[in-house]
This record gives structure tokens, sequence and C-alpha cells, in this order.
């Protein structure tokens, strides 16, 4: 069977996706939905007017090294594809890891999405057993995801196996093995969106019950890259359903063309002048997997992601363009057979942007959404030296800038009780409860509530 290798469909994927220039519409662009006014001369900038960054994480679970595993599921279906002497790879990746990095990432306040497969490979299920390992190792690797990378850290499903499709009526792996009984190639592409939602919860309900709390999913593979509309509006159902997430969001894309915009999208909303408003939003990567690979077994380097005078590699396009810069790696390569390959390159990684940015921002993917949502479906209006604010929903550190000069203290209304905002001296200050005066401009940034408010002096 002459089909593309998993890597070959995501590289093919992104590069056939590619194409428009930062700023326009690109021509893959979902469904939009609903947009409010905005008054002209206000600009909804950054959070605190820094540029977000975050860390996708995939192919990462409870104790499983999902490479070990997966491998010889796809040799199953393309055997001329995958070669690879998967029994030397590691079996499972130790929690004296997970916690190494964790510890490693909190200390710098580094944020992102982890992934946590619900029953990686067919292995086992991580609300229950996982062969290979005793009971009370898989409660306390969940424990630890669980407490300790859960607060900075969103956790997502990548699907139920990110192998084998699972018949959710019978718990139990289809009996084909073929590509259209795989997750990462055909199984989703003609599902309707109450059939990918039914499939995606499945993937949920373990997690919920392990006591994690998910507000999105990850794709696993090309899971539904041809069936994007379907896959966007099954994510809102799916995670309405069982989390009663208020914005759900999905990792489907990645971009590494830089006339392509990796800014998030927000689709489908609907109902944002209601009490009840929806959507969903694509959190978009921009980077490749330079740090190992999913399978651990191609090394990575650092200058593919910034080179060390800072001026070179992906992520200085785009930081420089303003949009979230989000990261992408697989958990295999990160551990990289027990030699922390890719954990040191990130390391160098963010040692190199910490160097020559100073303007950087660690979110969850969470927070972007969140973030991004607000700053596209809240209405703005104008009057003299006052904004006036209608959010569908609250958002952190909301961050806007007006032309023109303060002509006094600056303050928020809410519920009819003005707050005065603190000055500080230059843009970098920012955070929620300020604003600064720049030279023929005022910037505000505090927490925007859900409903109405205003700001002005």
């Amino acid at each position: 069977m002459n089909s593309p290798s998993r890597r070959d469909f995501l590289r093919t994927s992104a590069a056939t996706l590619a194409g428009s220039s930062i700023g326009s519409v690109p021509s893959f662009a979902q469904f939009k939905g609903e947009r409010p006014k905005q008054a002209e001369g206000v600009t909804v900038l950054n959070p605190r007017g820094r540029v977000p960054v975050s860390f996708i994480i995939d192919d990462s679970t409870c104790l499983v090294n999902l490479a070990h595993f997966c491998i010889p599921h796809f040799a199953d279906v393309f055997p001329d594809k995958y070669k690879q002497d998967w029994k030397k790879l590691p079996r499972g990746i130790p929690d004296s890891f997970v916690r190494e990095f964790g510890e490693w990432c909190r200390e710098r306040e580094i944020k992102g999405k982890y992934s946590c497969i619900p029953y990686p490979a067919c292995v086992g299920w991580i609300d229950r057993d996982m062969p290979g390992w005793s009971k009370s190792e898989l409660l306390e690797s969940v424990k630890l995801v669980r407490e300790f990378m859960m607060p900075n850290w969103d956790i997502h499903p990548e699907m139920v196996t990110h192998t084998w499709a699972i018949d959710t009526k019978t718990g139990r792996a289809y009996d084909e093995r073929d590509d259209k009984h795989m997750e990462n190639w055909e199984f989703s592409q003609n599902k309707s969106a109450d059939e990918l939602a039914n499939y995606i919860a499945y993937a949920l309900k373990p997690l919920k019950k392990a006591g994690l709390v998910c507000e999105g999913i990850t794709t696993p593979g090309g899971f539904g890259n041809k069936n994007r509309d379907a896959l966007a509006r099954a994510t809102y159902q799916a995670c309405r359903d069982v989390f009663k997430t208020e914005i759900p969001h999905y990792f489907r894309h990645l971009f590494t063309d830089p006339k392509q915009s990796v800014a998030p999208r927000v689709e489908f909303a609907a109902g944002i002048d209601t009490d009840k408003p929806e959507c969903v939003v694509s959190v978009v990567g921009c980077t490749g997997d330079w740090f190992g690979g999913w399978d651990g077994l191609e090394r990575g380097t650092v200058d593919q992601f910034i080179t060390k005078d800072g001026k070179g590699g992906r992520l200085p396009q785009v930081i420089e363009a303003g949009e979230p810069t989000i990261l992408v790696c697989h958990w295999p390569g990160i551990y990289f057979n027990g030699e922390k390959v890719g954990f040191n390159i990130f390391k160098e990684v963010v040692q190199r942007l910490n160097n020559h940015y100073q303007n950087l921002f660690w979110m969850k993917n969470s927070e972007i959404a969140r973030y991004w949502a607000a700053k596209e479906l809240t209405r703005i209006d104008k009057a003299d030296n006052t904004l006036t604010f209608k959010a569908p929903y609250a958002c952190p550190a909301f961050t806007v800038r007006m032309a023109g000069r303060a002509g006094g203290a600056v303050k928020i209304v809410i519920d009819g009780k003005p707050t005065a905002l603190k000055e500080v001296t230059k843009p970098l200050e920012l955070k929620a409860g300020t604003w600064v005066q720049e030279k023929d401009s005022v910037s505000v940034c505090f927490d925007l509530p859900k409903g109405a408010s205003s700001v002005g002096w």
C-alpha cells in the first residue's frame, strides 16, 4: 500500500495548508461565526503587551513510552514505512523524568499542553490498569500528572489509543487492520460531528474518572484533517458535555512557513450577545518537532528553533510577528531513550529566548484560547475618553491601546464601581490593574469581566 508515513502525513498537511501571508485570511479558514463591532482607533494587544509562548507536548501519557508500543501497530498497516527496531526502545518513560522536567519548567514559569492518552496503543487504561506496571505505580503516575503537572499544563487526550480506533459500543478495537480503522489516518475523515463528538467524549471520560481536567483535545496524526468543520464542532460538543468547558480548544495544525499566520482561530462563534456564548478555538503550533521526534530516533538541533545570536531559526520569525509562539514536541523525543537529548535541546532553546527577549509571556493553550476568544468576540465602543466593553467571556490581563493622552487617573468601572488603575512607566511593566502612557497612545491592562465594563479617564 503506497501510503504516507505518519510523519510525512503531518508534513504534507502543514505544507498543503500553508501559503497565506500573515494577517490575511487563510485559505483553509473554517466558519468564524459572529463577530462584534469594535471601535476604530482601539487595538486589542497581546496579554500585557507581550508575546505569548507555549509548549505543546504530544504522545505523552502515564508510564507508557508510546513509541515502543505504537510502531508495531503502524507497521501492521504500512510494513514498508515502519522498519524501526521498536523493541530496542524503552517500554516506559519513568515518573522521575516527568518530575525532573516539570520541576525545571515550574522554576521558569513555563506552561503548555501535556497529552495524556487514555488507552495508549491498547496497552491499558490510565483510570484502571496498565499491564507491566503495578496498580500503585499507575495511581502514583496519574497523581503526578494531576497534582504536579496540571496547574501549569493543559491535559489533553490524544484520542483514545493513538493507534487502533475503538468501537465505543464494545470498548474493543475494530477487527480490521487497515488505515480506515486507525485514528491517525482515515477513521475520522468521513464521520459526522455527532459521531466524532461521541468518540472524543469516549476519550475524555477516562481522564475525568482519573481526576484530570481537560479544556481541549489534541488530534493524533491526521485525525480530522480532511473533516475539519466536523472536528471543530465535535470538540466543542464533547468538551462541553464531559467537562462543561466554557471555551473548548483543540490542537490540529502547525505551520513552519514564515508566510503563514499561526494566530489562533476562533471558530463557530454564536450567541456572543447572550448569556450563553459559544465558540471553539484552534490553537496553532509554529515549529516542527526538532527535539527528538515522535519515535525518539532522530536527534534534533537547537538552531532550527533559534540560533545563538537570536537572529535565525523559526522562533524569532513568529515573535517578531507578535503571534503566539507555540513550540511542538513529542514526549519520546524529549526523553530520547533515557539520554534526555530533547530535554537538553529545550533547555538551550529557553536559555536563548531569555537571552534575547524580555517581552515573552508563557501561557497554557487554554489561556491563549481564552484570550483570543475575548480579543475577537468582545464588543468595544468608544465615546470621548471612555471605552465600553461587552464581553461574552471573562479574560485575565486583557490589554487594549487607544490613541491620545490620559487627562487624569485611568479607572475601570465594573457594576457601577470605579477602581483606579496604577500608572507604570514603560510597556514591559504592564500587568492587570495598570496603564502606561506612550508617546501618542494609552495602553491599559485589566482583568476583563464577563458582561459590561468600561475603562477611561
